[in-house]
């Protein structure tokens, strides 16, 4: 069953419930943004490959950010060790990703919300240079 239908089944039954109490209509209907699930990221990972100057031309060239936020991005990655580069619904972030590893980059995704158990980097791998 996917997020849709167990949204929408959610604010059915809390529509049905509202009328069979006797009350008067009330709106029941979620906002969007609580009813859509957290949404999901793509994190581009140091590594011990791929020149700094490279991962900001990255950026600058998939993601279309202007050169002061690739730069800045690139650093991230390259002092923390990781980044989140795009959010947005799971489908787009498979995307991003599959991208980022076409271009050579250590990429995957997560949602938003979830915790951070995978500070190892993809595969466990530890940092580098990026």
């Amino acid at each position: 069953m996917n997020g849709q239908t167990t949204t929408g089944a959610r604010l059915a039954t809390a529509a049905v419930a509202t009328e069979a109490a006797g009350d008067t209509q009330v709106d029941t209907r979620e906002d969007a943004a609580t009813a859509v699930a957290d949404p999901w990221v793509t994190i581009v990972w140091n590594d011990p490959v791929n020149l700094m100057s490279y991962v900001s031309y990255v950026f600058e060239s998939y993601f279309g950010y202007p050169p002061a936020k690739a730069q800045k991005l690139m650093l991230q990655v390259h002092h923390d060790g990781r980044a989140v580069v795009s959010s947005g619904p799971r489908e787009r972030m498979e995307v991003d990703v599959q991208a980022m590893h076409g271009f050579g980059l250590w990429a995957t995704l997560r949602q938003s919300g979830s915790s951070d158990g995978g500070s190892d980097g993809p595969a466990g791998q530890g940092g580098g240079a990026a």
